[in-house]
């Protein structure tokens, strides 16, 4: 699978979990909201167990890049919170960042 692809997924597997844990404590919607929360969460240790690097450490690294962009869309997809120029901005930044970390040339 490719890594964007991986990355996107788990990105939406740890949002979706994550945001089921605060659906239930923030919000005060029922606690039936963990068990769908927790399959998300441990979908997304699962993805990013796909990741094509080696070392577990760099995977995180460049994958929160995508996870940072990914929740900047989240709140305005699925929140309804618009972005400004400075989360759109960050996000840039972080996916610069992520890239720069998954894919340079490093020393073996």
């Amino acid at each position: 699978m490719p890594t964007l692809v991986v990355y996107t997924c788990a990105a939406l597997a740890e949002i979706a979990g994550c945001f089921a844990f605060w659906s239930w404590l923030r919000s005060g919607n029922s606690a039936l909201w963990l068990f769908p929360g927790m399959v998300s969460l441990a979908a997304f240790a699962w993805l990013l167990t796909l990741s094509p690097t080696d070392q577990a450490g760099r995977a995180y690294a460049a994958y929160g890049g995508l996870y940072i962009v990914a929740s900047i869309l989240w709140m305005w997809a699925i929140e309804g919170h618009a972005p400004d120029v400075w989360d759109a901005l960050g996000g840039a930044v972080c996916l610069a960042g992520a890239a720069i970390i998954l894919w340079a040339p490093h020393a073996t």
